[in-house]
């Protein structure tokens, strides 16, 4: 049982509720739809805002309970539960449970080991087995989506299996007293095959910012579940000493045993999907299947389409696909950084080259053959001209990456303005999206450090010896352009930021709340990535402007005109206050009150609970949670309790709909008084 023993730095400044005086706020969901893209993008941004973040400001995270509502504080308990929590739920459900997409028995790299689930099988088992687990610890009837979809209805097909298999007890914390509860655990939580999603609210349609959003998700926790060893006798979590350390018999891949499996199963799909878009979906202006090499420099353009349309099949019982056609078939800025960053993330974390001198052991144990291929090595030498295509994971990230980076770079820079444009479909648009921008600096920063060995993934801010590649600096220079361009003609006399720009007749428009917020992260990520002081000035300076302009004390927290958030809304406002919060508050002789880490912190607790959790039952755009890790609990002398840990988030049973709705986010919110 956990005792609250060591208290956060920012302890004492959130004693109580920090949005007690907003309980009249009504957050109503106007649009369920789970869109892929915007909503597994919020989920990273949810990650990053939740432990990292609190063990940041000097929370020791083994004083977290998900039983203990609000404590140590409620920032604390807001970003270290509920946002992580959240982050990695949503996950499950996209890739485990919803059947949003098509089998990973009807995958690639399964065709190549027997293509049946028999083989299918057999890799799970392995996976197991090199991370310390008899194969038991699966759930049962999972349906590993390896491509999803772009969009769906969350609510799920059929009713959850809620037969009782099992009785236990949560202790919970209530006014400093010690409360046991007796539960009840449902067959669901162990047994998949009730949780699908309705199949006639998909749209069946393939986007790279969908695929790149849930690479990104993957691979951000696979790096932390696969990030270390464990004892295999006791499941103690050890340090990586050696990339064969999990070959002397005691010491197995993972952090625990049950993340290293659930690490190398994220691992699979992030390939998967990764070896699908090299194999299958490169497009010349013309056809799919164009090819392209490690040599490609964007001379002839190839480069994903923007929506290609599914039109699937059935093999081995389950869904496959029968074709593919292109119906959109532009480059997107924005699925260009929602591929760059996570590619660059997945490169970092499968590196193999002999001169990283930073990578972690325990990385390279994943990926030394057993049980990832490893890389050709010509792939991991030194020499990059020399580069061949290849289908192990880290060859396929250093091939979709190359060529993100010369297409962002290359198709979608405007040399003479001196910024990206949205879209290239054989000549470049003339319309500059501010959010699209400001995160693609991000990407740029994540892809730089990759390709030149510095940490990624929590360790994104960390220094290290930098290989100063060519790329890299090319990568910092367009950082550079581009945030400049954003401060000299997207900012406005209030200090906030245009959604858009026309190139060609010099005009912007709209100042919406996710756009303040964007801008914010691709200031503070121009700061990380070339230190220029002048970079955090304006961030803090925009911080500022969207407190005097968007801070609406009647409703609580932040909005626009339209009082609405979407997922790409909500990611932006938990990574620009998270940014805020680590690189933007007051230092030194700094004084604005607005940027008092107390401030900061209770703006990010308010925000999340207004607008993702809600002030009643069903409000919020969280529309559901899974049971335990987030406090959610069902009680054994009441099954019908739709919120047991009162945080205003239902499980799923209870969350809407015929059967009930997936641990996911809504598709649009409007907040009113």
């Amino acid at each position: 049982m956990k005792k609250f023993i060591k208290i956060s730095v920012i302890a004492s400044l959130l004693a109580t509720s920090v949005y007690a005086d907003y309980k009249d706020t009504k957050t109503k969901v106007v649009d369920k739809t789970f869109n892929t893209a915007g909503a597994m993008l919020a989920y990273t941004e949810f990650e990053l805002s939740g432990e990292p973040m609190a063990e940041g400001l000097g929370l020791d995270l083994d004083t977290l309970d998900p039983n203990a509502i609000n404590q140590p504080t409620q920032f604390d308990y807001t970003a270290g539960i509920e946002s992580y929590e959240y982050s990695e739920e949503a996950m499950y459900a996209l890739n485990y449970q919803s059947k949003m997409g098509p089998h990973l028995v009807n995958g690639l790299l399964n065709a190549k080991r027997g293509g049946d689930m028999t083989s299918l099988a057999k890799r799970f088992i392995k996976f197991s087995q090199v991370t310390g687990n008899d194969p038991s610890i699966l759930p049962l009837n999972m349906h590993p989506t390896a491509l999803p979809y772009i969009a769906g209805n969350p609510e799920l097909a059929t009713k959850p299996d809620m037969t009782i298999v099992n009785n236990d007890e949560v202790v919970v914390y209530k006014d400093g007293k010690e409360i046991v509860i007796k539960t009840a655990v449902p067959a669901y939580l162990r047994d998949y095959k009730t949780l699908a999603w309705q199949d006639s609210g998909m749209d069946k349609t393939f986007n790279v910012a969908a695929f790149g959003a849930a690479l990104l998700k993957d691979t951000m926790w696979a790096q932390d579940f696969l990030g270390g060893m464990h004892v295999i006798e006791n499941d103690e979590e050890v340090e990586a000493t050696s990339s064969t350390m999990d070959h002397d018999g005691k010491h197995a891949l993972g952090v625990s045993s049950a993340d290293g499996v659930n690490g190398a199963i994220l691992t699979e799909l992030a390939w998967e999907r990764i070896l699908f878009m090299q194999e299958k979906l490169g497009f010349d202006g013309k056809n799919l299947n164009a090819k392209f090499t490690p040599s490609y420099d964007a001379s002839k353009p190839v480069w994903f389409a923007h929506k290609v349309a599914v039109t699937e099949g059935e093999a081995n019982g389950t869904k496959s696909i029968a074709s593919l056609k292109v119906t959109d078939s532009k480059s997107s800025l924005r699925d260009t950084w929602q591929v760059l960053w996570p590619i660059s993330e997945f490169y970092a974390y499968s590196d193999q080259r002999v001169n990283n001198a930073n990578q972690n052991p325990a990385f390279l144990s994943v990926f030394d053959g057993e049980p990832f291929k490893n890389a050709p090595k010509k792939n991991t030498d030194s020499n990059r001209s020399n580069d061949i295509k290849a289908d192990d994971a880290f060859s396929v990230a250093a091939n979709v990456q190359n060529l993100m980076f010369e297409n962002i770079s290359t198709i979608h820079f405007d040399k003479k303005a001196g910024t990206l444009v949205d879209t290239y479909n054989g000549k470049k648009g003339s319309t500059v999206t501010t959010y699209d921008a400001a995160y693609s600096i991000e990407a740029l920063r994540i892809f730089q450090r990759a390709i030149d060995a510095l940490p990624v993934g929590y360790g994104s801010a960390d220094g290290a010896k930098s290989l100063e590649s060519a790329q890299g600096k090319e990568a910092l220079s367009l950082i550079k352009t581009q945030a400049d361009f954003l401060v000299s003609k997207l900012k406005g006399k209030d200090g906030l930021y245009a959604n858009t720009y026309d190139i060609a007749k010099a005009s912007k428009s709209g100042k919406s709340v996710g756009t303040q917020f964007a801008v914010v992260r691709g200031l503070t990520a121009a700061y990380l990535a070339t230190k220029s002081e002048n970079y955090r000035d304006e961030a803090r300076a925009l911080v500022l402007a969207i407190e005097k302009n968007m801070f609406d004390k009647n409703i609580g927290t932040y909005v626009d005109a339209s009082k609405e958030y979407t997922p790409y809304s909500i990611a932006a406002v938990s990574g620009g206050l998270r940014d805020a919060i680590n690189h933007l508050k007051n230092e030194g002789a700094e004084k604005e009150s607005a940027l008092e880490l107390q401030n900061l912190t209770q703006r990010f607790t308010s925000w999340f609970q207004l607008v993702v959790n809600g002030n009643k039952l069903n409000e919020g755009a969280q529309l559901a949670e899974w049971l335990l890790d987030s406090g959610e609990f069902v009680k054994a002398n009441d099954l019908n309790d739709s919120n047991a840990d009162g945080d205003n988030v239902p499980s799923i049973v209870s969350a809407g709909g015929e059967n009930g709705t997936a641990m996911t986010m809504a598709g649009k919110v409007k907040l009113s008084k």
